[in-house]
């Protein structure tokens, strides 16, 4: 850990998560492109976990902050203003599958509410989560998020795992409500439910903190169809899908509608905004008149006028320049994983690239994974992340952390994909063969 960096931060960093070796301290952003203090420039692949799905300091949406805060406008906590009325129509009127919406700071906290909400609408407790989908970080979905492979070995198909929590301080009540599953085991899913009174089945329909792990044909159908014979509310945890695959998020391209939705990251491209939304069924609980059912929504901060004035910026620019920036981004992500196929199979590494828009991954694997037990099986996580290293000494970051997902934004070229391409033949060769 690199505590003795910064001393008064514990763990070093603000945030756990981004805890990296060796340490960086980057000090810009700009488009494509990331500085450190040292003044070394990357092609940037992270883009903070995927926020920045127009680039970083995108003009636009930059400028509309500018403007918010030149107009006066101020956090004014009572009421309501009109950006908040503004960006609750805009988001509606995005995607199908929602409502009704609430604004949140941040993804974390629209997963505790969505909790909430269906707890309320159900009158059961228990949640039913993913092996390998990240939801936040509050303690009932702080379980079995990559567990190491000696611990999965032993796992049958169609059954749930032992709990393991991810982190200290949960306390023990909590783990008599959690339950948790293989991606893509529809049987276990059906286990579970039938012999369980679960509130609410939260999952990414595509798993993107563990690279790009794709639902198989008729699995999320088959959630959804599950979710209804058992009274379950489904929840689609689309901080990361949301927005950067399509403007009516992933579930718009599967056809598939959970009961509630969450949103977060590209939705602001960058500025702290998450969303809680759905079906008026549920989320008419905010405003339950029994107050022994009723959500309480709050936050002092939710739907700040300078994120609103974000997020209002970035959906007004997906929705008026759809076809550009998602036919640009498909076809950039389309030139990034041809290349890496080349680059890869000329040297004879057993590698797959999976993709979906402009996110992706390279797999130290002959195959492209079905969960996160496959990835933990077959995935060669030690030359994944030599990997990651390699491209960060020549001026690519991508995080370097084994499976991480790359983000390309619209701000990138497609000489900086041939450039990423170059170096990655280069790497490739210093680190030898596989």
């Amino acid at each position: 850990m690199p505590n003795s960096k910064i001393p008064a931060i514990a763990g070093g960093v603000m945030s756990l998560n981004r805890v990296i070796d060796p340490l960086r301290m980057f000090v810009r952003a700009h488009g494509a492109y990331l500085y450190d203090d040292q003044g070394t420039k990357y092609i940037d692949y992270h883009a903070a976990f995927g926020p920045y799905l127009l680039g970083h300091g995108d003009e636009d949406v930059d400028n509309a902050v500018k403007d918010m805060l030149d107009s006066g406008a101020s956090l004014i906590g009572a009421g309501i203003t009109p950006w908040e009325s503004e960006i609750a129509e805009l988001i509606v009127d995005c995607v199908p599958g929602l409502e009704q919406i609430q604004l949140t700071n941040s993804g974390t906290e629209a997963v505790m509410y969505a909790l909430r909400l269906a707890r309320a609408a159900t009158g059961r407790d228990d949640v039913l989560l993913m092996q390998g989908s990240y939801n936040g970080g509050t303690d009932y979905v702080s379980f079995n998020l990559m567990d190491p492979h000696d611990l999965l070995k032993d796992h049958e198909p169609g059954s749930s795992y032992p709990l393991r929590p991810i982190t200290a301080g949960i306390p023990n009540a909590v783990h008599d409500t959690v339950h948790v599953v293989e991606f893509n085991d529809l049987p276990a899913v059906e286990q579970v439910l039938a012999n369980h009174e679960i509130a609410a089945l939260i999952l990414e329909p595509i798993l993107q903190n563990i690279g790009i792990v794709k639902p198989d044909p008729g699995y999320l159908e088959g959630l959804r169809k599950l979710c209804d014979q058992h009274g379950t509310v489904l929840i689609f945890d689309e901080v990361k899908t949301g927005f950067r695959h399509a403007l009516g998020g992933y579930q718009s391209l599967v056809n598939v509608t959970p009961d509630l939705s969450i949103f977060g990251k590209a939705i602001a491209n960058g500025y702290p905004m998450g969303v809680v939304g759905g079906k008026e069924s549920v989320m008419r609980y905010c405003v339950e008149k029994d107050p022994s059912r009723r959500v309480m929504v709050a936050g002092t901060y939710n739907g700040h006028p300078m994120v609103a004035a974000a997020a209002i910026a970035t959906l007004k620019k997906l929705r008026a320049r759809e076809s550009e920036i998602y036919t640009s981004l498909e076809t950039l992500g389309e030139r990034m994983q041809l290349g890496l196929e080349e680059i890869f199979r000329s040297r004879n590494y057993p590698t797959t690239i999976v993709r979906q828009g402009s996110a992706f991954v390279v797999y130290f694997m002959d195959h492209a994974p079905r969960s996160w037990h496959d990835i933990a099986t077959h995935n060669d996580s030690t030359q994944d992340v030599a990997y990651r290293k390699a491209l960060i000494e020549d001026g690519i970051f991508h995080f370097p952390v084994t499976t991480k997902q790359g983000s390309i934004s619209f701000a990138h070229s497609a000489t900086d994909i041939d450039e990423t391409l170059e170096i990655t033949q280069h790497i490739l060769n210093r680190i030898g063969s596989a």
